[in-house]
């Protein structure tokens, strides 16, 4: 029999919390558990959600006559912590306080670490978050933007990045410390980083920066953003869901959705193919300005997320950065894989877990 541990890995997302069991690497089950604008509506903020997710989460579990006392650990998608290195952090009540407050940020994630914290308390086994979404490598000459109020922040799909990274290197056969990529997360939002021995040392935010998405703006011009913002006709709240939610094909054709987009494209709508195109045009120029961060020694440009599944898409970016290095598709996001895998190294030694709270 097995003696593979087995860890249960959940990613919190805006209207699904997602969850898998494994044992050792092995996916034993996976499971996507939805949720209605209306039932998440009833709550004023995102750590009010905990203990309507955690029962469901426990009832799916039920379901599948799984015994919660064979966990060895349970890892939570890390939200907006405190900006850290990337690495496999030991879910403590500082990391809680800090996400049950959005001290740093309010988002769904930040669920990821309070589920776990809360099983693991139940249970008596640690629990982990892994690359979150705020890791910060950045070298300190990315964080100047021009204006000393305005600092550029690390926002980055970090944990897939990361993921497909070590992929990419373990197929190369060398050690993922070893290599300089450049690695294009293309999905809702898009992170484009220069990932250098290991360490993501530059990346456009995804919130705010880079190529628009298929509901995200992008980076914009500044003067006339900011003539809009003084214009009196949004709010702050208004823009800052214009530029995050209802950017990008959102904006210009009035849906999220990349694969309608390209249909309406191949179909002949120019609009669609001009939209679809502008975003591929702004994602290569991402990757050549990452390439120079790097000096040019690039040893691999890894193409990843949900939107590196359209072939039209890979294609077009692969006519204009082939130059640069070769090209690894990784497409969708394997997250909940990630987030096992990041618990299994620390279960076998292979790394040391950080402590959230001396790490702060």
């Amino acid at each position: 029999m097995s003696k593979d541990p087995y860890i249960l890995a959940v990613n919190p997302g805006s209207t699904s919390t997602k969850f898998a069991i494994f044992q050792g690497e092995r996916l034993i089950f996976k499971e996507s558990i939805k949720h209605k604008d209306e039932e998440l509506s009833r709550f004023s903020t995102v750590a009010n959600q905990l203990d309507y997710r955690f029962n469901l989460l426990t009832k799916e579990l039920d379901k599948h006559q799984f015994s919660l006392g064979q966990l060895k650990a349970v890892v939570g998608r890390g939200g907006f912590v405190k900006p850290l290195p990337s690495g496999t952090y030991l879910i403590d009540e500082a990391m809680i306080e800090h996400v049950k407050t959005a001290k740093y940020g309010e988002h769904a994630s930040n669920l990821g670490p309070m589920i776990a914290y809360k099983l693991s308390k139940h249970l008596k086994i640690p629990a982990y978050i892994v690359d979150p979404v705020v890791v910060d490598e950045l070298e300190d000459v990315a964080r100047l933007s021009g204006i000393p109020e305005l600092e550029r922040k690390s926002h980055v799909h970090a944990l897939n990045i990361k993921a497909v990274s070590r992929t990419v290197a373990e197929q190369l056969g060398k050690k993922y410390n070893e290599y300089n990529f450049v690695v294009a997360h293309l999905g809702g939002g898009i992170s484009v980083v220069a990932h250098r021995k290991g360490r993501i040392v530059d990346v456009n935010n995804a919130n705010n920066e880079g190529p628009y998405s298929p509901e995200r703006a992008g980076g914009l011009p500044a003067f006339q953003l900011v003539q809009l913002c003084y214009s009196r006709r949004y709010t702050e709240k208004e823009m800052l869901t214009k530029l995050a939610k209802e950017g990008g094909f959102y904006a210009y054709l009035g849906t999220r959705n990349a694969m309608q987009v390209e249909e309406q494209a191949k179909k002949g709508d120019k609009r669609a193919k001009l939209v679809l195109d502008g975003m591929i045009y702004q994602v290569a120029k991402e990757i050549g300005a990452m390439a120079a961060v790097l000096d040019g020694e690039v040893d691999g440009i890894i193409l990843t997320g949900g939107l590196s599944y359209s072939e039209y898409i890979v294609q077009k970016v692969k006519k204009k950065v082939a130059f640069i290095s070769s090209i690894y598709v990784v497409p969708g996001e394997e997250e909940l894989e990630a987030l096992a895998h990041g618990a299994l190294r620390i279960i076998n030694g292979k790394e040391q877990a950080i402590k959230y709270s001396e790490s702060i």
